[in-house]
């Protein structure tokens, strides 16, 4: 005699159809899931155990984050004080410790209001990130030896930080409701293990990752929001608007875009207003800093300056470097009005950021933290993703080892010169070959992992299935046609428009 279902299992197999088996769909997640005793099962699937998604990859992003804390374990046993060579062969250096006393934090100094001693004068990072790092000096105890407070200090703010990687992943996990396993991608990518306690990154990334998940919900004053306090805390994240104006633009929500602009702003000038009108000079080092800074490491720029005898200016790279990127800018937006179909907001989102690492003078490697997250939404493509990474961590290495050899006198211990462009071009290539990968799912979207599943775009909030009302080019007037997707949906294809879903109907 069959038993009869549960009302469980009756409600689970109702949303079995709405998500998508990571396992199945992708062939190097298969592969890999056999190192846990193979692909994942409905129950797990569905929620229908305690081992729901979200659950399971914010467990899994602390446990890599905890890993990473002990790769640096060398240097907070006397790296980092002892001797100036020994943390880059061991790669475990971090900003952290060396500016807790560098930056006046060990002296009790207010940032951006207080001068510091030396060439530096200011705090130069962003008002949003001195206030995470004020936070954590707070939390440090005064007593002790200058190691014992720095290395407080560092755990203070890897606590912190560890909250911020448990919100990535939490939030990338349900910015794509039917692709929650995607998150798995960001939890366990290696170089964001390795980088998470370089410097303060993270908690942009965290604002940003928030500000995608509120966007996926049609919550634009909050992504507004999210996002002027992430470009309070970090620069890129104000460049997720230039992609999204141009989709609110092809797609006519100009009302939505309205309210992202005017929540950005108005967060950004809550922060930054107070220090701008009583501390504008140690406020506005962040931006001079960034403007006078020179050709620095793990940008292009830099291997072709180390190969010249007369070296290009810093402002003839930073005019160059902004054309280079106004470039990338206006091949985004081409790409965005010509495509077949309305690109998905993160694939232009990863576009948009990876330009920017790209064209830049320099490129430290804590910056891959900014393209994961986003790497995971534009393409959740294991092979793909792991290349990528490979790619990250290779350059995690050189750059450590040319910093050896370049610090380690006579003895030459480390990576030449030589050793090291090339690293910096195995990094190029890395993300430069993610970014054809995701051009060519904006050309072809039936290559697009996130599309081939069925729907429009899943993390664009009121663009997903939004109608065209300004095309460009053969995308204008395409042949009429109804495309079945894969979930039994279908997209009415003519005129200026791209609507997905069920109740689609012929115009």
């Amino acid at each position: 005699m069959c038993p009869m279902p549960s009302a469980e299992t009756t409600q689970a197999s109702a949303h079995e159809p709405d998500q998508v088996r990571p396992t199945t769909a992708d062939e190097v997640a298969a592969s890999g899931s056999e190192l846990i005793g193979g692909p994942i099962g409905r129950r797990a699937l569905l929620g229908t155990s305690w081992w729901m998604p979200v659950r399971v990859i914010a467990l899994v992003a602390i446990g890599m984050f905890v890993l990473g804390l002990v790769q640096k374990a060398p240097c907070y046993n006397g790296g980092w004080f002892f001797g100036a060579s020994s943390q880059y062969t061991h790669a475990c250096y971090s900003d952290i410790p060396h500016l807790y006393n560098g930056r006046g934090f060990a002296d009790g100094l207010v940032p951006y209001f207080d001068k510091l001693p030396g060439d530096m004068e200011y705090l130069e990072y962003p008002v949003l990130t001195g206030v995470f790092m004020e936070v954590a000096a707070w939390l440090t105890p005064g007593s002790g030896s200058i190691q014992d407070q720095e290395q407080w200090y560092w755990m203070a703010n890897a606590g912190m930080l560890m909250v911020c990687a448990a919100v990535i992943a939490v939030c990338v996990t349900r910015t794509h409701a039917r692709r929650p396993w995607d998150g798995l991608l960001v939890a366990l990518a290696p170089a964001f293990a390795l980088t998470a306690t370089i410097n303060w990154d993270l908690l942009a990334v965290a604002l940003t990752a928030a500000a995608m998940l509120m966007w996926s919900r049609g919550r634009s004053l909050a992504f507004g929001v999210l996002l002027g306090l992430a470009t309070a805390a970090k620069l890129y994240p104000v460049f997720l608007l230039g992609p999204l104006f141009v989709l609110c633009w092809r797609a006519g929500k100009w009302r939505d875009f309205g309210k992202a602009l005017g929540g950005a702003a108005v967060a950004w000038l809550v922060v930054n207003g107070p220090v701008m009108l009583f501390a504008f000079e140690g406020w506005s080092k962040f931006y001079t800093f960034s403007q006078e800074r020179g050709v620095d490491f793990g940008s292009f720029w830099l291997i072709m300056a180390q190969n010249s005898s007369d070296p290009l200016s810093t402002e003839t790279v930073n005019t160059l470097a902004t054309l280079l990127m106004l470039l990338c800018c206006v091949g985004i937006a081409v790409l965005t009005f010509t495509g077949p179909r309305r690109p998905r907001f993160a694939q232009l989102a990863f576009l948009i950021v990876a330009a920017f690492i790209l064209t830049n003078k320099v490129y430290s490697p804590q910056y891959v933290l900014w393209l994961v997250p986003l790497a995971a939404l534009a393409r959740p493509k294991w092979r793909d993703f792991l290349i990528w990474q490979a790619c990250e961590v290779a350059y995690f290495l050189g750059i450590w080892l040319y910093l050896a050899y370049t610090t380690s006198g006579d003895a030459h211990k480390g990576l030449p010169t030589d050793g090291y462009h090339w690293a910096i071009g195995v990094h190029l290539l890395g993300t430069l070959y993610l970014c054809v990968m995701v051009v060519r799912d904006i050309l072809m979207p039936d290559r697009d992992p996130v599309r081939r599943a069925g729907g429009d775009d899943p993390s664009g909030g009121v663009l997903d299935g939004a109608q065209d009302v300004f095309v460009l080019g053969p995308a204008a007037h395409p042949p009429r046609h109804t495309a079945h997707m894969n979930d039994g949906s279908y997209v009415q294809w003519g005129a200026h428009s791209s609507r997905t879903g069920r109740s689609a109907t012929n115009e």
